[in-house]
């Protein structure tokens, strides 16, 4: 590894990202999703090391590094990509109610499998596994849904954001300590509040910034101030992600604000031109880190634990679980169109940084590494066939009003 020049170290970053943009190409050629096409690229590059004897040690910093910015920039995408208008209100509620419903029972049936599996494990420390198990991944489905109508998209995405947002407070809540009791769950709550609190503070300030500051250099130093407000909230146990979406969210939607002092010094006109300069770059950012992020994690992954059967067992049971809840609450309960919106289940990007995030006392020696390899893996697949098979043709339900399926 000391032998390698800078050169080739330029030339290999570079050619990375040649490679991720002709997988995004590829992607909307053939609606195989960029990231199985990245992590394939890192089980590829770390198969080649292995022939040539080389060994490249990734530090575990620096995928936390990645995996961190990219969830930022992931959901401040999301949040400028999603108009709020009264006709959308229905979707939003919908969306959030499908992500709520679903975690929550694709978290308590994952965690029922592991204690299965694992009958000598605290029920919560399987809970705790569990979590990050049945988050859908936004940095998987974002990329993935431009072949689809305007409002199945939007449906997924905001489906797969609120995903994320409750799941990793949820983890959070679960993590924080060794007690669970009323004064946490009290925390809880009173945490969201002081969330959304902080983000009308940081949304308005942030949009002075971008508007009011004469100096060129303003998109990634409002970049660094949204991370430090993402630090600052985890280390004060606030769901800072919230903030984040939000300030996407109210930026995007500027319009809707109606107030006419604050109209009087941001204009819609100013702040739209600011919003469109501010989508492409963070769209550039997410795209950067997310090939980086996956590929790196691709290398990490060893194919030696596909060869257990207990990770194959176990790995084929969660994500038929999975499929499955899925199934039931958008067939049954909520009865909703199947395809494709049933096969949007990828797990990624923040099923990975959590699951490094568990606390040493909350692991579970006995659970095979490889079972987090193989869902992810899966649940690609399963998102690609639904995305290759489905063909924009409306799925009739009777008694159901077509506007409502989303």
């Amino acid at each position: 590894m000391e032998n390698i020049s800078t050169y080739t170290w330029l030339f290999a970053v570079c050619g990375l990202i040649i490679l991720s943009y002709l997988f995004s190409v590829i992607n909307r050629l053939t609606r195989i999703p960029s990231v199985l096409l990245l992590l394939g690229t890192g089980i590829l590059l770390r198969y080649v090391s292995d022939l040539m004897g080389l060994n490249f040690v990734i530090p575990p910093m620096l995928v936390e590094l990645l995996g961190t910015v990219g969830l930022i920039m992931i959901v401040l995408e999301a949040g400028l990509d999603l108009e709020i208008t009264r006709d959308r209100l229905p979707l939003i509620g919908r969306s959030f109610l499908s992500a709520l419903v679903i975690f929550i029972v694709s978290s308590l049936g994952v965690a029922g499998i592991l204690y299965w599996w694992l009958p000598e494990t605290p029920l919560v420390y399987c809970l705790v596994y569990a979590i990050p198990l049945s988050i859908v991944s936004s940095a998987v489905v974002l990329p993935s849904v431009h072949h689809l109508s305007h409002e199945k998209k939007e449906f997924l995405i905001y489906e797969a954001s609120f995903s994320d947002i409750i799941g990793i407070m949820v983890f959070n809540f679960f993590t924080a300590g060794h007690h669970i009791g009323g004064a946490e769950i009290l925390w809880f709550g009173g945490s969201i509040v002081v969330a959304l609190v902080l983000s009308v503070i940081v949304c308005f300030g942030m949009v002075w910034l971008l508007i009011q500051n004469r100096v060129d250099i303003k998109f990634f130093l409002s970049f660094a101030v949204l991370i430090a407000v993402y630090v600052g909230g985890k280390i004060l146990h606030l769901p800072a992600l919230i903030t984040i979406m939000m300030f996407g969210l109210v930026f995007n939607n500027w319009e809707l604000i109606k107030w006419k002092p604050l109209k009087r010094f941001f204009t819609d006109e100013r702040v739209n031109n600011e919003v469109r300069f501010l989508k492409s770059i963070t769209a550039e950012s997410s795209f950067l880190i997310r090939t980086f992020f996956f590929v790196i994690f691709g290398y990490g992954i060893d194919l030696a634990y596909f060869q257990n059967m207990q990770v194959l067992q176990l790995g084929l049971l969660i994500v038929a679980a999975l499929l499955g809840l899925r199934f039931i609450y958008l067939r049954i309960v909520h009865r909703y169109n199947l395809l494709p919106e049933l096969f949007y289940i990828p797990r990624g990007l923040i099923t990975i940084l959590l699951f490094y995030k568990i606390p040493e006392w909350q692991r579970i020696e006995s659970f095979d590494e490889g079972v987090l390899f193989f869902v992810i893996l899966a649940t690609g697949l399963i998102l690609m066939l639904g995305a290759l098979f489905y063909r924009d043709r409306p799925v009739e339900i009777t008694g159901i009003d077509e506007t409502k399926n989303v």
